[in-house]
């Protein structure tokens, strides 16, 4: 794991965006689950924070039928900016929404074939350049963030890289899992990916969530992926693929992670973020001890 001379830059991270939501219906009959409110922002735009935190310029944004929203959030809202500043309400709350032209790039998955052929309808946008993957249900908070910490361990290492958390060995079952090499500090090397394996069998209590850094090799290897598990194109099949080939990693986050994929996630996220919050914290904190005391 020693230092190695400056890689290509990760410029560009695609951001898979065309599921159904259907988790969440009926809120996410008309709008995308993306678009469904942690306090005040959307969970597509903390992942887009974080990525324009860690460096990345240009965002492909993979999505699907009746997910046109997603992209709205990010353009100019012109009527609403301008009624804003006739009433002389500030606009620095609309900044973060701002993505300059040819800096957001949208691309249509048509057939829902899963994560991997999701990365591979991308590969025009990404070319020849390693790129970043988020996964927008993961809402990951820490200082630095997920992806930022990923890109200063790539520059050290180059090739691939996973984010992963420990968590207890009960739970290992529920995610892929890591077979780990040599480790310092937060970076371990990957020599296998496990999807789901028994606790007992588990190579390791390092699972893999939802932040990447992969190398543009990794769309050949999915052009000529078969269909995997859930009759879907898999990711983690793609990757596995490229271990031994290329330099491979995890990056253990420091932070936490939410799973905003889930009910239950998504209310714990909205809970704690509104609880780390100066202008909230204290009112929030008092209505969730009188809801618990209620019983």
């Amino acid at each position: 794991m020693s230092e190695i001379s400056p890689r290509k830059p990760i410029r560009k991270a695609v951001f898979p965006v065309a599921g159904l939501g259907t988790r969440f219906l009926p809120a996410t009959k008309a709008i995308p689950k993306e678009m469904l409110p942690i306090i005040d922002r959307p969970l597509i735009q903390y992942a887009v924070d974080e990525a324009r935190e860690a460096g990345i310029e240009q965002l492909i944004f993979v999505t699907g039928r009746g997910k046109t929203a997603i992209v709205e959030h990010f353009d100019m809202a012109f009527e609403l900016e301008t009624t804003m500043k006739d009433r002389e309400k500030a606009l620095d709350v609309l900044e973060p929404t701002r993505i300059q032209p040819g800096n957001l790039v949208a691309v249509r998955q048509q057939v829902p074939l899963g994560l991997g052929h999701a990365i591979w309808c991308a590969r025009a946008i990404v070319g020849d350049e390693p790129f970043a993957i988020f996964l927008p249900d993961e809402l990951m908070i820490g200082t630095p963030g997920c992806m930022k910490q990923m890109v200063e361990a790539y520059e050290k290492v180059g090739g691939n890289l996973i984010s992963v958390l420990e968590v207890p060995q009960e739970e290992v079952s529920s995610y892929g899992v890591i077979a780990p090499g040599k480790r310092e500090g937060d970076l371990t090397e990957v020599t296998g990916l496990v999807e789901k394996p028994r606790r007992e069998e588990a190579p390791s209590n390092l699972i893999i969530s939802g932040r990447y850094i992969l190398q543009p090799e990794v769309m050949r290897v999915l052009e000529k992926q078969s269909i995997g598990a859930g009759g879907e194109i898999q990711l983690t099949d793609a990757m596995a693929q490229m271990i031994g080939q290329q330099p491979f990693h995890a990056v253990t986050f420091g932070g936490k992670r939410y799973d905003c994929g889930s009910k239950a996630g998504f209310v714990e996220a909205t809970l704690a973020i509104a609880l780390q919050r100066e202008d909230m914290a204290d009112e929030v904190r008092a209505i969730a001890q009188r809801l618990l005391a209620e019983g």
